[in-house]
């Protein structure tokens, strides 16, 4: 067990002025073992030996690499080397695209559109060519690319073979031995660091028996509690406590692959009373619920209702008060599930099995079954499509983490009746941007009267690099707020989960941080976009009291808070943009805000289970038409 809580820990960098140098030649030899191969290429070139090179996407072998890459022309559409010219890749990005590649082909998903197939010949039927590979090059920008994905790939250190021996020596794809060399020192330290070191390099130095959140501006250090501690993911606080802004950094795990393991994790984490406690006084989102159980009878009254995830049974309970013939509560914590079953029990409405022998009726509706809702057939008889109500408090941050929804709409298709409902029966993902009041920055602007702005805007920096679950106000809105992505539960397919959506945002007039006084225009600075969602109990089913749960900043705080998704730089904005001469200025500046700003954004079931990826393009329109681009942003929520 050691093991595994070492792997959901950061890992403390050691300074290397303070390294005994003794210590340090031990651990270069050992680390470098890895990587004794390389070395003697480099230095046995009287002996060599004929290498076996994989080919990036099926399972063909070849002994040269122009062979292997003819053969990704010809057969994947993927041409290597042309990539390399046109993105002018040096050799450490070329390290990085092979990894890549071979990354995604691992998850049946295509290197240049993301799109995630069922199997491998359908992964090969649908590769393509590069729509445009500057707007994909960011992708595999990225040090955790400089770790092979395969071990001893040869590849690796071979692509540029073929390319010497076709070419008039072109000097700046060459590898020499001291490049190998240098790259053998970064990978070691590359494998000491966490992955977590983007963010240690920002904020400094932390324990490895300690989890980080961002608290107030600046970094404090302790144990991880709330609504998810799973995978080192640091939580929020009970909501009494909003007023502290408290940015909440997530910190990707890519260790833990083994499905089995991250679920024990997920399930294990609502063992937690204090989880149960902080959801239950939600009354944002029990009041919905309840009122769309308790207050439409027509639905409720005589149906079979299943619970999915019921942790303490309160929507189970509620539907047991609503008069439902028989309630099946679906849990895969044991210890959750023990309790919901003592709950049920002690509150009369336990559905205890009479003996064969015996007429008299069941006491209670409630049938508390242990397990995931994947495996609900195999722990207690219910026929296929044989659920009048199927129920479900599967939403996640930003809606989609935890992927939950999978396990509902599995459900849905396996146990609910046709025309059956399902609460809620709609979900949907909205998104504005946010000023300067929803950072750090304004409280330091002022410390006691001292300016240490630099702070803050060192801190907005970092939080470009990571989702940040917070509570904004909503007079620190400074668009208007568009409609992002909207699910109909009752349709919807399983791989509708993953998506790409645009929406524009256009400046908010009524906004508290608009200068009318900024060169007499309107004026203001949007630092990023802001994620929230609703979902629908409409009257399609409740219709005698539809309800709504939203967790909008201009609505009472909930627990889910919003998702953050700053900007690498802030864009100004504006409605009047009459009075600036604007000819020479760059779209998004003070001489020229944007009129609107173009968001697409992408979320996607992540590579580990029940995380989630986003990516951000951010273009902005200037009042000439005039458009500018930001480099894409991707987060990982884990």
């Amino acid at each position: 067990m050691a093991n595994d809580e070492e792997t959901l820990r950061p890992r403390q960098i050691e300074d290397d002025d303070h390294v005994d140098e003794t210590e340090d030649e031990d651990e270069d030899e050992d680390d470098l073992q890895g990587w004794d191969d390389w070395r003697e290429d480099d230095q046995d070139q009287d002996q060599p030996e004929e290498s076996s090179f994989l080919c990036l996407f099926c399972d063909s072998t070849y002994t040269d690499t122009q062979a292997l890459f003819h053969h990704c022309i010809f057969t994947h559409h993927f041409d290597f080397q042309s990539i390399r010219k046109t993105l002018t890749l040096d050799f450490y990005a070329s390290f990085k695209l092979i990894n890549y590649v071979r990354s995604q082909v691992s998850q049946k998903r295509c290197w240049s559109c993301g799109l995630t197939c069922k199997s491998n010949e359908d992964l090969w039927n649908h590769l393509h060519e590069a729509v445009s590979l500057e707007d994909i090059k960011p992708l595999w920008d990225n040090d955790q690319y400089l770790k092979p994905f395969l071990h001893d790939d040869s590849l690796l250190y071979s692509f540029s073979e073929d390319e010497e021996a076709g070419d008039d020596g072109d000097d700046d794809v060459v590898v020499d031995i001291f490049e190998k060399e240098e790259l053998m020192t970064n990978l070691k330290k590359f494998k000491d660091i966490c992955i977590d070191s983007e963010i240690q390099d920002t904020y400094g130095q932390y324990g490895k028996e300690d989890v980080a959140s961002i608290s107030g501006g600046h970094l404090s250090v302790g144990s991880s509690s709330g609504k998810s501690a799973v995978n080192g993911l640091t939580s929020r606080e009970p909501e009494g406590n909003t007023h502290d802004k408290t940015l909440r950094a997530y910190f990707p795990n890519r260790d833990l692959k083994d499905v089995k393991i991250v679920n024990a994790d997920y399930f294990g984490s609502y063992s937690s009373f204090g989880i149960h406690r902080e959801m239950l006084s939600d009354k944002v989102r029990t009041d919905a619920y309840r009122k769309a159980i308790v207050d439409n009878p027509s639905l409720l009254n005589g149906a079979v209702v299943m619970d999915v995830g019921c942790g303490t049974g309160i929507l189970s309970l509620f539907s047991a008060q609503a008069k439902a013939s028989r309630v099946i509560a679906v849990e895969a914590s044991e210890k959750m599930a023990a309790v919901a079953t003592q709950i049920a029990r002690e509150n009369g409405l336990l559905r205890i099995k009479s003996p064969t022998n015996c007429t008299s009726p069941s006491t209670g509706v409630v049938e508390v079954v242990q397990c995931m809702v994947e495996d609900l057939d195999k722990k207690t008889p219910i026929e296929p499509h044989s659920v009048d109500v199927l129920l479900s408090e599967w939403m996640g941050y930003c809606l989609l983490y935890e992927s939950m929804l999978s396990s509902v709409l599995y459900a849905r298709d396996k146990w609910l009746k046709p025309g059956g409902a399902i609460l809620p029966d709609t979900a949907t993902i909205i998104v504005a941007g946010f000023g300067k009041g929803g950072t750090s920055i304004p409280f330091w602007e002022n410390v006691y009267g001292f300016n240490m702005s630099c702070v803050g805007k060192e801190l907005v920096e970092g939080a470009a690099q990571m989702p940040i679950v917070d509570v904004i106000e909503g007079h620190d809105l400074v668009t208007d707020a568009a409609v992002l992505k909207t699910f109909d539960l009752v349709t919807m397919k399983p791989d509708e989960v993953d998506f790409t959506a645009s929406a524009e945002l256009e400046p908010n007039l009524c906004s508290a941080e608009t200068n009318s006084s900024d060169l007499g225009s309107k004026t203001t600075w949007c630092y990023g976009a802001l994620l929230w969602f609703e979902t629908g109990f409409t009257s399609r089913f409740c219709k005698e009291m539809p309800a709504n749960l939203s967790t909008s900043p201009c609505t009472p705080k909930t627990h889910w808070s919003q998702t953050i998704l700053t900007f690498r730089e802030p864009i100004a904005i504006s409605s009047d943009n009459s009075n600036l001469d604007r000819s020479a200025a760059i779209v998004g500046s003070g001489g020229c805000p944007a009129v609107k700003i173009s968001l697409r954004i992408s979320i996607a079931r992540a590579s580990q289970h029940r995380s989630i990826d986003i990516s951000l393009e951010t273009v902005g329109v200037g009042p000439d038409g005039r458009k500018r681009s930001w480099p894409v942003q991707l987060f990982n929520m884990s």
